[in-house]
């Protein structure tokens, strides 16, 4: 935690928020509890894909507070780190003026895999396995800096 404030604000931005970003959301506010204030957005927002709401519920996590925003709605806020996940969202994401860190976290766009619906589920399954491990040494590292 930040010494002298509340949660950690964090804001993951992808380009379509409908898959990599609201994945991460929720497994952050899943790991980290009301130690963070978490959000997502996408550049381009589509809608949440519906293969991310199944691997949500498959993993056990309530999504229903979950849906498909806009950068643009965050831009008057401000995030102690704002977290890109894929490149193209890192090359068209605004500035957040105030952020005390800027990560990025290149992954594969599920969405984007043609094929079967089960060459589709693992691909949405692999990254969210991949999230999972990114999301929680994040957690792990904020626990272990000095108050």
């Amino acid at each position: 935690m930040i010494a002298g404030r509340g949660p950690i604000r964090v804001i993951f931005v992808c380009t379509g928020n409908s898959a990599r970003s609201i994945m991460a959301e929720a497994l952050l506010r899943h790991h980290g509890g009301d130690r963070f204030e978490v959000d997502s957005a996408g550049t381009d927002p589509r809608g949440i894909n519906p293969l991310t709401l199944r691997v949500l519920a498959e993993a056990g996590m309530d999504a229903s507070h979950l849906w498909s925003k806009s950068v643009d709605a965050f831009l008057d806020r401000s995030f102690d780190c704002v977290v890109t996940v894929c490149d193209q969202a890192r090359e068209a994401c605004p500035v957040f003026p105030g952020a005390r860190s800027a990560l990025h976290w290149a992954l594969e766009d599920p969405a984007a895999v043609e094929g079967t619906e089960r060459d589709r589920l693992a691909a949405f399954q692999h990254v969210f396995a991949e999230l999972t491990d990114r999301v929680r040494r994040f957690v792990e590292d904020l626990e272990r800096q000095p108050a």
